[in-house]
């Protein structure tokens, strides 16, 4: 039937068969959560930023892909894109984009004022974010800040303020941020090159792996100090060797840099956010 087309359509406008996306963004939010409230955060906002990473990073999907179907159509892996392909309007795209804005703005209203005001900061970056690729050298430092925003609206959310542990530990979300996106970036670099577009692997050039690689290891490394004293368990440091292992699994898939095997790492970076939490998280419970 027709209208079961056009919602197969949106799903893929929204990455729903991709759901490496949100979970890069909800890993960090969740640890964040867990430090501020010192352990289970409550069901409320556990479920408000759960729901809420999800439908906003399908709302930043329905807008990066309006604001590139021009550049995607040139690229191998997003020329199939359903609004690159106008299988899908730039008018509905952004319908989809707006309705699901909402549903999560929803959300942050059961919050407080400082969440709802960092909510908004959030957007706008989310907003700045595509066309960053035009104009910035390292448009994935912007992505990171979009990214990281679900931590001091955690800590928000929590205490009704943002203590400076949470801009460190957005900072060192940042580096995690350059580290994968410089991978997916590491991908598409021919084309990027042939059409004009910004990204932090055209920049960093022959410098790309060992730039990526220290980042992973600035991210792992701000985490560990700063949380030292509150995830002080023997569980979290071993989360933190474990993803130094990923991270040396990384190093190897991105060396030859092969668009295979930038990929992959990419995609599998999820997992290194979830052992990062899950060793936050198992630190808290077993105390």
């Amino acid at each position: 039937m027709r209208w079961r087309k056009k919602f197969n359509l949106y799903l893929a406008l929204i990455r729903w068969d991709r759901p490496a996306g949100w979970l890069l963004l909800l890993w960090p939010a969740l640890a964040a959560l867990w430090v501020a409230a010192g352990g289970f955060p409550g069901w409320h906002l556990f479920g408000v930023f759960v729901l809420g990473t999800v439908l906003m990073r399908s709302a930043g999907c329905c807008i990066n892909d309006v604001a590139d179907r021009e550049f995607d159509k040139h690229v191998k892996r997003t020329a199939g894109r359903p609004v690159t392909t106008g299988a899908v309007s730039v008018k509905e795209a952004l319908m989809v984009g707006a309705l699901l804005a909402l549903l999560a703005f929803a959300l942050v209203l059961t919050t407080n004022a400082l969440t709802i005001g960092l909510s908004c900061a959030a957007l706008a970056v989310t907003l700045a974010y595509p066309y960053a690729k035009r104009f910035v050298s390292m448009p994935q430092a912007v992505l990171g800040i979009a990214f990281g925003m679900g931590i001091p609206m955690a800590f928000a959310a929590v205490r009704g303020d943002v203590p400076p542990l949470a801009w460190w530990l957005m900072l060192g979300n940042l580096f995690w941020v350059l580290a994968y996106d410089t991978e997916y970036a590491m991908v598409d670099r021919d084309d990027d090159l042939r059409i004009g577009i910004k990204t932090s692997a055209i920049t960093l050039g022959r410098w790309d792996v060992l730039v990526v690689t220290l980042c992973y290891l600035g991210f792992i490394g701000v985490w560990s100090v700063t949380l030292g004293q509150y995830a002080a368990n023997p569980l979290f440091y071993l989360a933190m060797s474990l993803a130094l292992a990923q991270v040396a699994w990384h190093f190897t898939l991105i060396r030859s840099r092969s668009r295979e095997g930038c990929f992959k790492a990419f995609r599998l970076n999820h997992w290194l956010g979830f052992t990062v939490f899950a060793g936050i998280a198992a630190s808290y419970f077993f105390r």
